[in-house]
């Protein structure tokens, strides 16, 4: 697996994740009615056209969702038990339709698990940016992860 286990991390350790994704209307709809939010700042332009905004904004649960998926294949594939939590979500910059946006990690803790031999904790700080380099998104995520296999 393409994932880190848990003595593979270090404190200050940086992720440039690679992937980058162009957020699309169709996404933004999508998500937005399969999670049941009819916010009109989503889903309804001529009402977004009368806002701060001008226009539609893009949903900020699935902007979360796409930064911390962004940072799996270089940190937690196959390698993760588990998100403890996450904390210190913030959306400093709205992401708008056609926005691309790319992910950053950096490692802020670990520690074994008290509870869970063979088993430790990892704390990730993950920013989000937009195609200007503008900070969209950010939190800090805490993860479970599996220790290296005994030889």
């Amino acid at each position: 697996m393409a994932g880190l286990y848990f003595e593979e991390f270090e404190v200050g350790q940086e992720f440039h994740h690679e992937f980058s994704r162009t957020v699309t209307e169709m996404d933004n709809t999508l998500f937005s009615l399969l999670t049941m939010n009819p916010q009109p700042l989503h889903i309804d332009a001529h009402f977004a056209e009368s806002t701060e905004f001008g226009q539609r904004l893009f949903n900020s649960i699935y902007t979360l969702g796409i930064m911390i998926g962004m940072s799996v294949y270089d940190t937690t594939l196959g390698t993760t038990i588990g998100n403890l939590g996450m904390t210190d979500v913030k959306f400093p910059k709205p992401v708008f339709h056609g926005d691309t946006l790319k992910a950053h990690t950096r490692i802020i803790s670990k520690r074994e698990s008290k509870s869970r031999p063979n088993q430790g904790i990892v704390e990730f700080e993950h920013t989000m940016t937009n195609q200007r380099g503008e900070v969209v998104a950010s939190c800090r995520r805490t993860g479970l992860m599996h220790c290296k296999p005994k030889a």
